[in-house]
């Protein structure tokens, strides 16, 4: 005897939305925050604007779980770079060139996400980058401190802009070897800022 069970109506759910935060934050950081439209999220995702409010409430949203994503397995790899068994000058340099390098790794994507997204124009994507940003601004202060705290406020501001430079540079369009040639130039005054 056949039992006639219904059948779901539509097309059965492939939205995966992990997948949809990676391929958000490739359009993200390939564009900018602010050139990315929700319609042009929808379309990438391949979903309709109401499932889109719906698994991130707002642009903002899902861009606050990228940045989250980011810092997770996408960002430089502070704690592996700022290590207190090596000299920290050595260390900071380290970090800038992987700075360099992280920025120019994919020209369709060039520089920092969360840098660039500290000066977009949405209040409230401009607060999360921030604040991702200044706890990894947090992160390099901290680590000068353990071992050099009269230098810290100073030297974690050089790096850190100078990071900010190497990501803007990467966007205009620098290469590696000049994000390099920057970062090693800077390195070289970390060297004589904290010798020895």
């Amino acid at each position: 005897m056949a039992t006639n069970t219904p059948r779901p109506r539509g097309r059965p759910r492939r939205f995966d939305p992990d997948q949809a935060v990676a391929t958000a934050q490739r359009l993200f950081h390939a564009r900018g925050y602010d050139a990315v439209s929700v319609a042009d999220l929808t379309e990438a995702l391949g979903i309709n604007p109401p499932s889109f409010y719906a698994a991130f409430g707002s642009k903002a949203g899902l861009y606050a779980r990228i940045l989250a994503r980011y810092a997770e397995a996408g960002a430089i790899p502070l704690a592996e770079i700022l290590r207190p068994d090596r000299p920290v000058a050595e260390c900071l340099a380290t970090l800038l060139e992987a700075a360099a390098r992280y920025y120019a790794a994919d020209p369709e994507a060039a520089g920092c996400l969360v840098l660039e997204g500290t000066r977009c124009n949405d209040p409230e994507a401009r607060g999360a980058a921030c604040a991702t940003n200044l706890a990894a601004e947090e992160v390099i202060r901290r680590y000068i401190a353990a071992r050099h705290p009269a230098e810290a406020e100073r030297l974690a501001d050089f790096v850190c802009t100078t990071m900010a430079g190497l990501s803007a540079k990467s966007r205009s369009g620098h290469g590696l070897d000049r994000l390099l040639a920057t970062a090693r130039l800077a390195g070289q005054s970390l060297s004589q800022a904290l010798p020895g």
